[in-house]
C-alpha cells in the first residue's frame, strides 16, 4: 500500500514559489544549474518569477559593452515588466539606459554607478523612472545639473539617492554647488543623500537641509569646503550628518575602497563587494559569445566546468 505523500513535490511547486526559492542562489546557478534539474524549473528561470530583482553588479565590473547589453536584454526581458530592483556598473552607452527605461513601469530601485551615460539621454528617459525610490548615479562623470533636475521633476517618490564621486573624477572641475543646489529645489522627500567628496559649500548643505525635511541621513565625506558648526547641527539634530571630515581611504586607483574608520560605521562604498575571482571569469571569457549562439547556449557558459564535449555530464544530481 502506498503511503500518503505529506509533502508536495518540487516539480510542482508553482512558478512564483521557485521564484522566490531561486533568488538565494547567484546569478551563476539560476543560469546554468537550475535549467537543468527538470522541465517545471527551467520553466520557473526563463518567467519573471526569478528577475523582479536583478543584481549583476559585480559580474558586470570586467564584462565587455557587447555582452553587458546582452546580458541585460535577456533578464530584463525575461522579467516581462515586473522589474523592481536593478543593480548593474559601468552601463556602457544611452542605449543601454534607454531600454532599462522601456521595461520600467514597475522599477523602484536603480543602480548605475560608473555608467556611460549622458544628460541628454536621461531627459529623455526620466517620465519613464517615475517610480523609483532609490537611484544610484555615483561615478557618473558624464552627468550634472540637466540630469538631477529631470530626475526631481519625474521622480517624485523618489526617497533615496547616491551620487558620490572620486577625487580624479573631479579634477577638471571648480565646484558641484549647481548639482547640489538642484537635488535641495528638485528632490523635497529624500531622505537617504550622499554626496561624498564633491566639491560643494556649507550653504549649498543647508540648501539641502532646509528643502529635504524629511530628510535622515547625509553622507558629505570629504566635502572638505563644509563646516557644520554645533549651531547647525542643533538646528537639524533629527539628521544623521557623515562628514566632512570623515578619515576614509580612496584609493586613485579607477575602483574605491573605503574603509570604515572614523566616528561612524556608516559606510557609502558598499558597491565595492571584494576582489574580483579571476577564475570565475575564465569561462565567460569576452570571446565566448559568437553572434550565431542563442542566449540559452550563452546561460551554459557561466558554468565553472562546462565541457561542449561532455555536455549533460557533472550536473547535479535533481532533488
Amino acid at each position: 500500500m502506498e503511503e500518503d505523500c505529506e509533502f508536495r513535490r518540487w516539480d510542482e511547486l508553482i512558478p512564483d514559489a521557485l521564484g522566490l526559492i531561486f533568488k538565494n542562489l547567484s546569478l551563476q546557478e539560476i543560469l546554468t544549474v537550475i535549467p537543468r534539474v527538470c522541465k517545471s524549473w527551467g520553466k520557473a528561470v526563463k518567467g519573471p518569477y526569478c528577475w523582479q530583482e536583478i543584481d549583476i553588479e559585480q559580474w558586470s565590473q570586467l564584462r565587455r559593452p557587447e555582452t553587458l547589453d546582452r546580458m541585460l536584454q535577456m533578464l530584463i526581458t525575461r522579467s516581462s515588466g515586473s522589474l523592481r530592483k536593478l543593480c548593474v556598473t559601468s552601463l556602457p552607452s544611452d542605449q543601454s539606459l534607454s531600454f532599462i527605461a522601456d521595461h520600467a513601469k514597475s522599477l523602484q530601485t536603480l543602480r548605475l554607478p560608473r555608467s556611460e551615460i549622458s544628460n541628454e539621454i536621461v531627459e529623455q528617459v526620466a517620465w519613464r523612472l517615475s517610480t523609483l525610490t532609490f537611484l544610484d548615479i555615483s561615478h557618473c562623470r558624464n552627468i550634472g545639473v540637466p540630469a538631477l533636475e529631470m530626475i526631481g521633476k519625474h521622480c517624485k517618490s523618489l526617497t533615496g539617492l547616491r551620487r558620490t564621486m572620486h577625487p580624479l573624477e573631479l579634477i577638471d572641475k571648480l565646484n558641484q554647488d549647481d548639482e547640489a543646489l538642484a537635488i535641495a529645489a528638485t528632490m523635497p522627500k529624500l531622505r537617504h543623500l550622499e554626496v561624498a567628496y564633491p566639491l560643494i559649500s556649507t550653504e549649498s548643505v543647508l540648501k539641502i537641509l532646509s528643502s529635504c525635511p524629511e530628510l535622515e541621513l547625509l553622507d558629505v565625506r570629504g566635502c572638505w569646503n563644509v563646516i557644520l558648526d554645533e549651531k547647525i547641527v542643533k538646528k537639524f539634530s533629527k539628521v544623521k550628518v557623515v562628514g566632512p571630515f570623515q578619515i576614509d581611504c580612496c584609493k586613485m586607483t579607477g575602483w574605491d575602497d573605503c574603509s570604515n574608520s572614523g566616528s561612524s560605521h556608516y559606510l557609502s562604498w558598499d558597491f565595492v563587494t571584494g576582489e574580483i575571482d579571476d577564475d570565475y571569469y575564465e569561462d565567460m571569457s569576452d570571446g565566448a559569445w559568437e553572434d550565431d549562439q542563442s542566449m540559452e547556449e550563452v546561460e551554459m557558459m557561466f558554468y565553472d566546468s562546462f565541457d561542449f564535449n561532455n555536455a549533460g555530464s557533472g550536473w547535479p544530481l535533481s532533488p
